[in-house]
């Protein structure tokens, strides 16, 4: 008898164990939401802020064609779910999006060239959202509420970064020194003998 209660108890401690590492799955899907080439060019982009806006626009922009071209298709099995996907994902992206202009916000980084760009996709994106069959309600909706803040923390930073730039001409000049380091004089390297 106890040589079967011991199995039976390491089978009830490995389901458990297993239990508990598929509850983790949940908070992986953000990351799922880009690919890894995706989120590569956004760590590489890390440093220069403009960049990494004009990269979410093109990774949105992609979500964008894709919920077009579905909608534009022929229906196709499976199609709703993947709908649903996408929607899902770019509401995901856009949420992430605008966590990032609110860490850009206080820190003052110059992103006056970017805005104008993140403001007309916005509305582009809001077109192509809207087109979408209101089968989809939530998780379009969603998607709309995460391109809405985007275009409204948009629109602030774009009158307050005009605003803080004009009164600080030499941040802008620092800011751009930041993002376009020139390069140094380049002296001899010598090597100790």
């Amino acid at each position: 008898m106890m040589q079967l209660v011991r199995p039976l108890s390491l089978l009830c401690l490995s389901a458990l164990l297993v239990a508990g590492t598929t509850h983790s799955l949940p908070a992986q899907t953000k990351d799922a939401a880009m690919s890894e080439s995706e989120v590569e060019k956004l760590r590489e982009a890390a440093y220069v802020p403009t960049d990494r806006i004009n990269i979410f626009i093109k990774i949105l922009d992609v979500r964008a064609k894709a919920i077009g071209g579905l909608l534009a298709g022929r229906r196709k099995p499976g199609r709703e779910q993947d709908l649903h996907d996408i929607f899902d994902q770019f509401a995901a992206i856009a949420d992430e999006l605008n966590d990032n202009l609110d860490g850009l916000g206080p820190k003052h980084r110059d992103i006056r060239k970017a805005l104008p760009k993140l403001l007309e996709a916005t509305e582009r994106w809001s077109t192509t959202l809207r087109a979408a069959d209101p089968a989809y309600k939530v998780v379009r909706k969603l998607a709309l509420d995460a391109v809405s803040e985007v275009h409204e923390a948009a629109a602030a930073m774009q009158t307050d970064q005009v605003a803080y730039f004009k009164a600080h001409p030499e941040a802008a000049k620092a800011e751009a020194d930041r993002t376009n380091p020139q390069p140094a004089e380049q002296k001899p390297i010598e090597i100790p003998r």
